[in-house]
């Protein structure tokens, strides 16, 4: 496909001197070439923004509704074209792609039924011929950042709330998957949105964040990747005062207790740690399975693992398809190798595949790695599981609680008591037990600690991107 940034209704090539290639992982072809935007491509990006708020931001919420109904419409009837260009951008197995490119769908058409719920309120007041209302109004012009590992659904997800609430918005996705971005753009292109409603930029990330956060057009700041970039530009944005929100890193544990169905759930388990080649925010990482049954979890598990169908995301068996980039899997050999080194029984994988390119890596489980080990601190973001023991449910808890994250949680168990002290003593943004799904529109997500500020996704999502104002009106 043709690479542009797509700035003022108008797909363009950059001004930067700089090129990029965009890069199929599964067989290390280039799939085009991407021109970085300049720093005048941005401030063009900016006012033009700035231009289409002033329009979008009065038109009703019931046009903004039926509006941004028809992007959710159209991507449906593109799954296909749309989940193609994931699978050819992130080697994403193909099902999986077209899974993830209906939630993206659902994001819009989540976002489109909320814009006609944003209410107020009226509060009474203290004195005769008085009447307080509260208003919820559009924050202004959004620049958003988004990554590669769920390259639809993270853009659909920021540019619908954002045109929900009423405001436009500015939008570097990842330059290593523009393209699915890009397919978003063109059908936004297509329908009748104000000129410049919604930006797409790419370059360079650092740059375009010193413009984003520095402009006095640019309301808000939300952000999905890496803790220590989100670190960064929530220095950046609090500088000038900016509304922000954060979705970053998480090493989500899953507590296993001694009363589940042990096959059903080791089956599940290595579905849901594999899945997008573990690169997934949310992904269980770290398993902690009660002693009595950590013997027979740990051999089921291992032999689903090894039972993975590695290879080309287009074929229709395919499990698992290749990392992202070498960067992953670099990253990835090097947690393997460390606690291999350090005594941790590695019972399936450990290396990447020789007879495929070389962004393959086998699904790796690593059995209670020592303490020390890099994986047991580190966010893997990729195809490797932590089995660890545990013999009551305080070390559990204890465990789950111990790093600076907490974005995911999940847990596994029939007993109710447990449930009870999961759900309150967990310290994480969500908590799945006795299911793997942590996120949908419907519902808010967001990370405490190190894992996030704010939130995504629900009527709270919607909310990030409003501005409160009190009236108090005399008769």
């Amino acid at each position: 496909m043709q690479y542009s940034q797509y700035i003022s209704g108008e797909f363009r090539q950059g001004s930067s001197e700089i090129n990029y290639e965009v890069i199929n992982p599964a067989t290390a072809e280039i799939l085009g070439t991407l021109q970085f935007t300049s720093a005048q491509d941005i401030a063009d990006a900016i006012q033009s923004a700035h231009q289409a708020f002033k329009v979008w931001r009065k038109t009703t919420a019931y046009d903004r509704s039926v509006k941004i109904r028809q992007i959710a419409k159209l991507m449906y009837e593109r799954t296909d074209d749309l989940a193609q260009q994931i699978s050819l951008e992130l080697g994403k197995p193909l099902v999986e792609a077209k899974k993830e490119v209906q939630t993206a769908a659902e994001m819009f058409e989540w976002a489109s039924e909320e814009a006609r719920r944003i209410y107020g309120k009226t509060i009474a007041p203290r004195t005769a011929n008085i009447k307080q209302t509260v208003v919820y109004e559009p924050v202004g012009v959004v620049a958003a950042f988004s990554g590669w590992n769920a390259p639809a659904i993270t853009p659909a997800r920021k540019i619908s709330a954002a045109l929900a609430a009423g405001c436009s918005i500015v939008i570097k996705p990842s330059e290593e998957t523009a393209g699915i971005a890009l397919k978003i753009a063109q059908i936004i292109d297509e329908l009748d949105f104000p000129q410049g409603l919604v930006n797409m930029v790419f370059g360079n990330p650092e740059e375009i964040s010193n413009i984003l956060c520095e402009s006095p057009e640019i309301s808000m700041i939300t952000f999905t990747g890496a803790t220590s970039i989100g670190q960064s530009l929530a220095a950046k944005a609090s500088k000038h005062l900016k509304k922000l929100t954060l979705e970053l890193g998480g090493h989500a544990p899953v507590i296993i207790c001694e009363d589940v169905d042990v096959e059903k759930v080791a089956k599940a388990a290595v579905a849901a740690k594999f899945r997008n080649a573990g690169q997934v925010c949310t992904s269980p990482t770290r398993f902690l399975i009660q002693q009595s049954i950590f013997n027979k979890f740990s051999e089921k598990f291992t032999n689903y693992a090894r039972q993975i169908k590695v290879g080309s995301p287009f074929d229709g068996s395919t499990q698992m398809g290749p990392l992202k980039n070498l960067r992953r899997l670099h990253a990835i050999d090097s947690l393997v190798q460390n606690a291999r080194a350090l005594g941790a029984e590695i019972t399936a994988g450990g290396s990447k595949f020789e007879n495929l390119s070389e962004c393959y890596y086998a699904p790796t489980v690593i059995v209670q790695p020592p303490f020390e080990a890099q994986v047991n601190h580190i966010e893997p973001f990729g195809p490797i599981a932590i089995l660890k023991s545990f013999n009551d449910l305080d070390d559990a808890l204890e465990e789950a609680n111990r790093l600076p994250f907490g974005l995911a949680s999940y847990a596994f168990t029939n007993n109710f008591s447990y449930i009870e002290r999961i759900s309150n003593e967990i310290e994480s943004g969500v908590i799945s037990i006795n299911d793997w799904q942590a996120s949908l529109p419907e519902t808010p997500f967001g990370g405490v600690k190190d894992s996030g500020l704010g939130t995504e996704g629900g009527a709270e999502g919607i909310h990030e991107f409003l501005k409160i104002k009190t009236l108090r009106i005399a008769s």
